[in-house]
C-alpha cells in the first residue's frame, strides 16, 4: 500500500494522494516500533493472553509462556511489557503513568448513573501487534452509546497524537464530563487545558482501578478479537486501513445486547 504514494509525485502532494487511498496522512509517515522476530512472537502471546486476562502480572505471564513451551525467564517478560506499555505489576495499562509535574484531577464519576449521550466522554491507549513491529491505538469512547468518537494510531506515546484525536472529537461535540487514566498524554497541560477551555470536566481514574475504564477496556477487546488478531496486519498502511473499515462498522452496523441490540450510532443520535 505504502508503494502506492509517491512523494515526488509531479501533480499530487502526499495529503491529496493518501486522502484519495482512505489513509490519514500521517500514517504514511508512520514506521511500526520494532523488536527482534522472537520478541515480537513473544510480545503477541503476551498481548492476547493479557487481553484475556487482564489481571495477569509478570509473574503468572512468564508461566504462561513457559506452559506453552517458551524458554523466557521473568525479567525478559518484564522488559517486554514495559515496551507494550503494560503494567507488570497492576492491572493497568502502564501506558497509563503520569509525567512529573502534570496535574492530577480527582476521579468524578464515583456513583454516577451516565443516563444520556455526551454525559461522559473517556480515552484510553493500547498495544496492537503487526506481523513486522507494533504500533499504539488511541480512542474517545461516549459512555453511554458506546460510539467511537475518534481514533489514532502512533508508534510512540508522546501525546501529540491524542490531542489531535481530542480536537476531532470535540468538533462532534462536547461532553460533560472526560474520563481519563493518569497517562501522561492525558495528564499534559495541552490536554487537559484543551477540556477546560471547552467547559468540559475532567475525571482521572485512581492508579490501579483498570474499571474505571471499563467500557474502553471492553472496545480494546472487541476491537482485537473481532479485527486485529484475525486479520494480523503486516504493516502500518494495512493496520490503517483497516480500522478504517473496523470502526464504521463497529459504530453504525454492529448489534450490542447492552445497548437493545441496537448500533452505537443509533444509541448516540438518539434514534
Amino acid at each position: 500500500m505504502r508503494a502506492l504514494v509517491e512523494p515526488n509525485h509531479a501533480e499530487l502532494g502526499v495529503r491529496r494522494q493518501c486522502a484519495l487511498l482512505g489513509l490519514h496522512r500521517a500514517s504514511f509517515y508512520y514506521q511500526a516500533a520494532t523488536e527482534s522476530e522472537a520478541n515480537l512472537r513473544l510480545m503477541r502471546l503476551l498481548d492476547e493472553e493479557y487481553t484475556r486476562h487482564p489481571f495477569y502480572g509478570s509473574r503468572k505471564l512468564t508461566r504462561w509462556l513457559q506452559h506453552q513451551g517458551e524458554e523466557v525467564n521473568r525479567k525478559r517478560v518484564q522488559r517486554l511489557l514495559r515496551v507494550m506499555g503494560l503494567e507488570a505489576i497492576y492491572p493497568k495499562p502502564r501506558l497509563s503513568q503520569g509525567g512529573k509535574g502534570h496535574r492530577v484531577f480527582p476521579y468524578l464519576l464515583r456513583g454516577v448513573t451516565v443516563a444520556r449521550p455526551d454525559q461522559v466522554w473517556s480515552a484510553d491507549i493500547t498495544y496492537v501487534p503487526l506481523t513486522t513491529g507494533f504500533m499504539y491505538l488511541a480512542a474517545i469512547i461516549d459512555w453511554y452509546s458506546r460510539y467511537v468518537l475518534a481514533w489514532r494510531l502512533s508508534n510512540t506515546l508522546d501525546g501529540a497524537f491524542c490531542l489531535e484525536m481530542l480536537e476531532e472529537a470535540l468538533g462532534q461535540g462536547r461532553p460533560e464530563i472526560f474520563n481519563t487514566d493518569q497517562g501522561v498524554q492525558f495528564t499534559a497541560a495541552a490536554f487537559t487545558g484543551r477540556l477546560e477551555a471547552a467547559g468540559v470536566q475532567v475525571s482521572m481514574d485512581g492508579r490501579g482501578r483498570c474499571l474505571d475504564n471499563v467500557f474502553v477496556e471492553r472496545l480494546w477487546r472487541t476491537v482485537k478479537y473481532e479485527d486485529i488478531y484475525l486479520y494480523r496486519y503486516e504493516g502500518v498502511p494495512e493496520l490503517q486501513q483497516g480500522l478504517q473499515r473496523y470502526f464504521p462498522f463497529y459504530n453504525e452496523e454492529r448489534l450490542h445486547q447492552a445497548l437493545d441490540y441496537r448500533t452505537p450510532g443509533a444509541v448516540y443520535r438518539g434514534r
